[in-house]
This record gives structure tokens, C-alpha cells and sequence, in this order.
């Protein structure tokens, strides 16, 4: 039930929120409407379930998107030296640990790999990921682990405290 919930109010204020109408009765009783029926929709089709609708990536997904952006600035800084500077580039292939426990998670971790400019997940195992990088230093920073801890974090329960943000967390 309380995916259910999650999802048709997501679905509203996303609706809100693209819509812009907040004042006409109508158009605001559509909005539930088809919030309402696109959440039976996907009872019927049996997709409420912690995959279909995971709530507490859905709420930690909001503090890792931001330090994922970060990321992906300080990545393009990066592959613009490497422009200005093709003496730098370094191809290299590896594997990196993944420690997510579910699909969602490994996802989510191989996923942030891609957006990162200079780095590429190529292939998704079990408990690692084939990693095209750019620059050696690319596949060294993910060993290092930040990357797989935040992902870890957002698959984890909601009361879980976020690591690696370089106060000793």
C-alpha cells in the first residue's frame, strides 16, 4: 500500500509541477485522475512492488544526485585537459568492485559510471563492473571507492546514514 501511495504522490506533484496549474479545480481533478489511474495500472500490472517503486532510492537519490553532478563537472574539467592535452590520455580497461546488493543498485552504480564523462561501464557483473576509462586515473578514483559507497547508500534503508563525504563518515 505504501508503494502505492509513494508513487501517486509522485506522480501529482510531478504532474504539479510540469503542469503549472494549481488553481482550476478541472484540471487539478485530472491531474489526480490520471495519477490515480496510472497507479492501478500498475497494480494491475503488479509493478508496485520495492523494485517497481523503491522508495528509499527515491528519497536518498536526492542527496546523491547533487554529489553526482559535482562529479560530472569536475569529469568534464577533465576530459577538456585531456583535449587541450591528448599527451594525457591514458586509455585503460578494468574491473571494479560493485558492493550494491541489488539489481537496482549495481544499475544505479554502472549508470553513474556512464554519466561520468571519460569513463564508460562496458559490461555488469554479479559483483563488478568492466570500466572504460578515459585517463588511468578514471578507473584509480573508482577503486577508490567513493562512487560505490554513495550508490551502496542509496539502495540501503531509509535511516541509513550517507558515508564517504570526506568527513570520516
Amino acid at each position: 500500500m505504501r508503494h502505492a501511495i509513494s508513487l501517486f504522490v509522485t506522480l501529482f506533484v510531478l504532474w504539479l509541477l510540469l503542469s503549472g496549474h494549481w488553481t482550476d479545480p478541472l484540471l487539478l481533478t485530472l491531474g489526480v485522475v490520471s495519477a490515480a489511474l496510472t497507479v492501478f495500472v500498475a497494480w494491475r500490472m503488479e509493478g508496485l512492488d520495492h523494485e517497481g517503486v523503491p522508495i528509499n532510492v527515491s528519497v536518498h537519490a536526492l542527496v546523491y544526485w547533487p554529489w553526482l553532478l559535482g562529479q560530472i563537472v569536475l569529469a568534464n574539467l577533465a576530459v577538456a585537459r585531456v583535449i587541450l592535452a591528448p599527451d594525457r590520455m591514458s586509455p585503460r580497461l578494468d574491473w571494479i568492485p560493485a558492493t550494491q546488493r541489488t539489481e537496482v543498485g549495481r544499475v544505479i552504480f554502472a549508470n553513474s559510471i556512464t554519466l561520468t564523462p571519460g569513463t564508460i561501464s562496458v559490461q555488469l557483473d554479479q559483483r563488478r563492473i568492466l570500466v572504460h576509462a578515459l585517463e588511468s586515473e578514471g578507473i584509480d578514483d573508482l577503486k577508490a571507492g567513493d562512487m560505490d559507497r554513495r550508490a551502496t547508500w542509496v539502495e540501503s534503508p531509509l535511516h541509513a546514514e550517507p558515508s564517504g563525504r570526506g568527513d570520516g563518515a
